[in-house]
C-alpha cells in the first residue's frame, strides 16, 4: 500500500525521527511508532482503574482545600 504524505511538516517531522532514530527505511520508523503507541494503549487500558482513582484522590483533595498554593508548587515541585 503506498502512503503519500502531503503535509510538508509532516515529511520533515518524519524524515528527523529517521535521522535520530536510526530507522533504515519509513516502514521501520511506521513500525516502531505503532508498536510504542499500542504499548501505551495496553499500559493506559491496564492502569486505567489506578490512573481514574488517583485523580480522583487528588480532586477529593483539592476540594477539601489541600491543594498547594500555586505560589509554592515550584518550591513543593523540587523537592
Amino acid at each position: 500500500m503506498p502512503i503519500i504524505i502531503r503535509d510538508s511538516t509532516l515529511e520533515a517531522r518524519l524524515q528527523r525521527h529517521l535521522q535520530s532514530t536510526g530507522s533504515r527505511s519509513v516502514e521501520e520508523a511506521l513500525l516502531r511508532l505503532l508498536d510504542t503507541q499500542e504499548e501505551q494503549d495496553r499500559w493506559l487500558l491496564e492502569n486505567s482503574d489506578n490512573i481514574n482513582a488517583k485523580i480522583a484522590n487528588g480532586i477529593a483533595q483539592l476540594d477539601r482545600g489541600e491543594g498547594i498554593p500555586e505560589d509554592q508548587l515550584d518550591a513543593h515541585l523540587a523537592n
